[in-house]
């Protein structure tokens, strides 16, 4: 499959002569560029044409003139030609010892898990930076490329095919809320007095509490909405109400006695936080340094729990 896949993948030096090409849209103008003779240039493109069974561009008046495919080829390969360049430059800089990482990160995991623990990583890794783009709910799975990250750390279930998938944290939720709130929770069913703050990104979570509470009569779809989880945990704090929170996130604020947890019962699920990237990045050495890293943060977080 491998094989079958790179037969589709054209040359860098066809890519760079239709790249220059498209944006001179003069091959003389192209070939002075990249060093190369107009006629050499001109075989590259042809080959190029050969190979994907289209045309790229077409001469209108002596002049030439991206075709609707070359005019769609163009900014990909432009783009692509781009990451490759900075790839090379970012290795050659760090001479394999370093390097840059995109990652797309929950939010609320981030702020509260994972930006602890870096003091640490940079520590182990001075040579390595890392760039932290905020990650956003979506139905469909989370395309690489497109996004421009290395990597990803979300709440997500069964990684897509293609995709390595790392476990760090099981969301492992239970009800939280302010001690005064707790005050008037003596038993579970006390909470059909209360206020139920719902979080949109998990609609069903108090409806499957419940159930595992095998609690009946309290309707775990009402309360307020809240999008985001830190916003949930505020309002917790603040007295509005009980919310069902991930006891990673909540372990600081029941330490020091600003959220309470009135019940031990617990909802867990298949769903937890994980680092996941695709197969072919596994042996980027950046990749490798922090995945290894965060896997031990996440063990030893564990214990703790335990």
């Amino acid at each position: 499959m491998k094989s079958q896949m790179r037969r589709h993948v054209p040359p860098t030096s066809a890519l760079q002569a239709f790249e220059a090409c498209a944006r001179h849209l003069n091959v003389t103008r192209a070939a002075e560029e990249l060093r190369l003779t107009q006629s050499a240039v001109s075989r590259q493109l042809a080959g190029l044409e050969a190979l994907l069974g289209l045309r790229l561009f077409q001469r209108v008046r002596q002049r030439l003139v991206l075709t609707p495919a070359g005019a769609a080829y163009a900014p990909q390969v432009r783009a692509s030609l781009a990451r490759l360049e900075g790839a090379t430059l970012e290795l050659l800089a760090h001479r394999g010892t370093g390097g840059t990482l995109n990652l797309a990160v929950s939010p609320t995991f981030g702020a509260r898990w994972l930006m602890p623990r870096l003091p640490a990583f940079r520590t182990a890794y001075p040579g390595m930076m890392l760039n932290f783009r905020n990650y956003t709910t979506r139905l469909t799975p989370m395309d690489f490329a497109a996004e421009d990250v290395d990597a990803a750390i979300i709440l997500t279930g069964t990684a897509a095919p293609g995709i390595v998938s790392h476990d760090l944290v099981e969301d492992a939720r239970l009800p939280v809320c302010a001690p005064a709130v707790a005050a008037m929770l003596r038993r579970p069913e006390d909470l059909s007095r209360q206020v139920l703050l719902q979080q949109t990104t998990r609609p069903r979570g108090w409806v499957e509490w419940l159930a595992e509470a095998r609690l009946e009569g309290i309707d775990g779809l009402r309360g307020p909405q809240f999008q985001n989880m830190a916003m949930v945990a505020e309002a917790a704090a603040a007295g509005l109400g009980v919310a069902l929170l991930p006891a990673f996130l909540i372990e600081a604020d029941v330490a020091c006695g600003r959220l309470a947890a009135p019940f031990s019962q617990v909802l867990s699920g298949d769903m937890a936080y994980r680092l996941i990237y695709p197969e072919v990045a596994e042996e980027v050495p950046a990749l490798r340094a922090f995945r290894d890293w965060l896997r031990r943060q996440a063990e030893r977080s564990a214990k703790r729990r335990v």
